[in-house]
């Protein structure tokens, strides 16, 4: 599981991030049992943007996939299309990202929003790539 001084590196990660590219963000850091271990709601975040953040986690640990990948799945057309309605409502779009740990297992999971979705995306890597070994 991830710690909670790793779960902090992540999120000041993100907001490292978030600040040099001007997008105050929402930043959730999930445990690899899809449960909250730290969250950050940087001044000036949008509030309705809490909870795709935590969803955005939540999708990703729970799939231990990046959210925009499980996207391409749910699309018309693709082999899991209406995905997205389980499990009480997945975040397919990117944001969403598994941590995982040196030995490449799961431990847990950013998400991220508040800007457009490239942006959210940029801020999930940096956070992620806190942690990379």
């Amino acid at each position: 599981m991830i710690t909670i001084d790793e779960a902090r590196k992540v999120i000041a990660a993100g907001e490292a991030r978030a600040r040099e590219i001007g997008v105050p963000a929402n930043i959730a850091v999930l445990d690899a049992g899809a449960h909250l271990k730290a969250f950050s709601r940087m001044d000036g975040a949008l509030l309705g943007s809490i909870d795709i953040a935590l969803n955005k986690a939540r999708t990703a640990v729970l799939f231990s996939m990046r959210t925009e990948a499980i996207g391409e799945f749910c699309k018309p057309g693709g082999t899991s299309f209406g995905l997205e309605q389980t499990n009480g409502g997945l975040v397919v779009f990117a944001g969403g990202i598994p941590v995982m740990d040196g030995k490449n297992i799961l431990i847990g999971a950013v998400g991220v929003s508040g800007g457009a979705v490239a942006q959210d995306l940029e801020i999930a890597q940096a956070a992620a790539a806190a942690l990379a070994v």
